[in-house]
């Protein structure tokens, strides 16, 4: 339904334009290299791989596509991550209805999309000599795999869940937690609820 959307909302304004649509992150990457495209508008949570996997797989394959990831968490979960990973543009479902169309003909002249808000939040973490939150110091996959256990998941369900070893998603877990300077699930739990990192 929301693909659907989205796609009516552009179509609307392109009239000749061509469309695809994928529903998981394999299939946006082989739309992606089967085709030549103008832009793509990249969700961030789909089945399979997560939508900042397939980002740094179309930055390394088609480096000057731009994309618009589109997501329905908020900007300060996900925004800079994705820019800083050569995103063209950042929005939130929430605003897409009103947003989306000026933020693709933005980024097909060449520009970068941004929300108001999320402009003067980068503003002020970019003006600011304090360190960069801990968050900003994981990896995607660990970023992932914190978001995870925050969410309440164990390390056997997050292995099933990502097609990894326990073994695996343990090193992940250790990792976060020396990096991030936490003790426990608990406080990463708690860092992450604190900080809106999970719903």
């Amino acid at each position: 339904m929301v693909r659907a959307g989205l796609k009516q909302i552009l179509a609307d304004e392109f009239k000749c334009a061509a469309f695809g649509e994928a529903r998981n992150a394999q299939e946006a990457l082989d739309l992606v290299w089967k085709d030549t495209w103008d832009i793509v508008v990249l969700d961030i949570t789909m089945p399979g791989r997560s939508g900042l996997e397939v980002l740094r797989e179309i930055r390394k394959s088609k480096p000057k596509l731009p994309v618009l990831v589109l997501s329905m968490h908020p900007e300060n979960q996900f925004a800079v991550r994705v820019l800083k990973r050569g995103a063209s543009g950042y929005m939130t479902k929430e605003s897409a209805s009103e947003e989306l169309v000026g933020a693709v003909k933005k980024i097909l002249a060449g520009g970068r999309y941004v929300s108001a808000s999320l402009a003067e939040k980068l503003a002020t973490y970019l003006a600011s000599d304090s360190q960069k939150p801990p968050q900003e110091l994981l990896s995607d996959r660990e970023f992932q795999v914190l978001r995870l256990i925050a969410s309440g998941k164990i390390v056997s369900e997050i292995a099933r869940e990502l097609s990894l070893s326990v073994k695996t998603i343990s090193t992940y877990r250790t990792r976060i937690l020396e990096k991030m300077s936490l003790k426990n699930n608990a406080e990463l739990m708690h860092y992450a609820i604190q900080h809106q990192l999970v719903e």
